[in-house]
C-alpha cells in the first residue's frame, strides 16, 4: 500500500475513533444533553466501540490507529519501519480533526457549560491521583494489555483441514472488547490513554484551535505521560511476543 492510502486510511478511522470517544466523554459531562450524567459504564462502552467504528473504517490499512500498535507491530516485524512515520501522521491528523468534529457536535452544550476546568477531560485524559511516574507504570501496563493481545491472539488457521477460527470471526469487534474491558479494569488511575494520538492529538486540538470560552490549562506537564506510557507499554508488548515465538 503507497504511504499515501496508509496516510488517509489512518487519519480517517483515527477521527472516527476520535470523534466518538471524545462525543461519548462529551455526552456524560456537558449540561443540556440527552447523555449527561451517564457514568463510566457509558463512557467505556462508547469507548470500545468508538474503536469498533474507527478500525473497520481504517481496515484497508490494518488499522492501526494507535502509535503504541504501530511501534509494536513494527517492533514485531509486522509493519515496515518505514511505514511507520507515516501511522503515526495519519493517526496524528485524524485525531486533531475527531476532536474539532466532536466540539462542531457539542457546541452549543461547550458554550451553554459552566465549569471550564471539567472540558480539558473531554478531549484528554489525566490521572485521579498525580504521580507522574505510577501513572506511567499504569498507562504502560494497559497499553501492555491491549498490543500483547494483537500479537497474540489466534488467527484463522488449518489443521488436518479443520479450520480454527481464533479470534478472527469477531473482526474488529474482539479489539473493541478489548479495549471495553481495559476501560472498565484499568482505566479508574489515569482514564486509560493507552494510545499517544488518542492524548496529545485532542489536547492540541483543544490548546490551539478550539473556540471554548474560558479553557482550562492543557496541563502540559502531564502530557508526556500518556504519549511514553503506550509507546513502552507497545514495544514491550512486541518484545514478549518475540521471545514467546522463540520459544516455539
Amino acid at each position: 500500500m503507497s504511504a499515501g492510502a496508509i496516510f488517509v486510511w489512518e487519519l480517517l478511522g483515527t477521527a472516527v475513533l476520535i470523534l466518538l470517544g471524545n462525543g461519548v466523554v462529551a455526552n456524560h459531562v456537558l449540561r443540556k444533553n440527552n447523555g449527561h450524567g451517564g457514568g463510566v459504564v457509558m463512557i467505556t462502552l462508547g469507548w470500545g466501540f468508538a474503536v469498533f467504528a474507527g478500525a473497520s473504517i481504517a481496515a484497508p490499512s490494518q488499522a492501526h490507529l494507535n502509535p503504541a500498535v504501530t511501534l509494536g507491530l513494527a517492533i514485531a516485524d509486522k509493519t515496515k519501519w518505514g511505514d511507520v512515520p507515516i501511522y503515526i501522521a495519519g493517526q496524528l491528523v485524524g485525531a486533531i480533526l475527531g476532536a474539532v468534529l466532536c466540539w462542531a457536535a457539542y457546541k452549543l452544550q461547550f458554550d451553554d457549560h459552566p465549569n471550564r476546568d471539567e472540558t480539558l477531560g473531554i478531549f484528554s485524559t489525566a490521572p485521579q491521583i498525580p504521580n507522574k511516574a505510577w501513572n506511567l507504570v499504569t498507562e504502560i501496563i494497559g497499553t501492555f494489555v491491549l498490543v500483547v493481545w494483537i500479537l497474540l491472539s489466534p488467527v484463522y488457521a488449518e489443521s488436518g483441514g479443520t479450520p480454527n477460527f481464533g479470534n478472527s470471526a469477531l473482526g474488529y469487534a474482539g479489539v473493541a472488547f478489548v479495549v471495553l474491558v481495559i476501560g472498565q479494569s484499568l482505566g479508574g488511575p489515569t482514564g486509560y490513554a493507552i494510545n499517544p494520538a488518542r492524548d496529545l492529538g485532542p489536547r492540541l486540538a483543544y490548546a490551539f484551535l478550539l473556540p471554548i470560552k474560558n479553557k482550562a490549562n492543557p496541563n502540559w506537564g502531564y502530557s508526556w505521560v500518556p504519549v511514553v506510557g503506550p509507546l513502552i507499554g507497545g514495544a514491550l508488548a512486541a518484545f514478549v511476543f518475540l521471545a514467546v515465538h522463540n520459544l516455539t
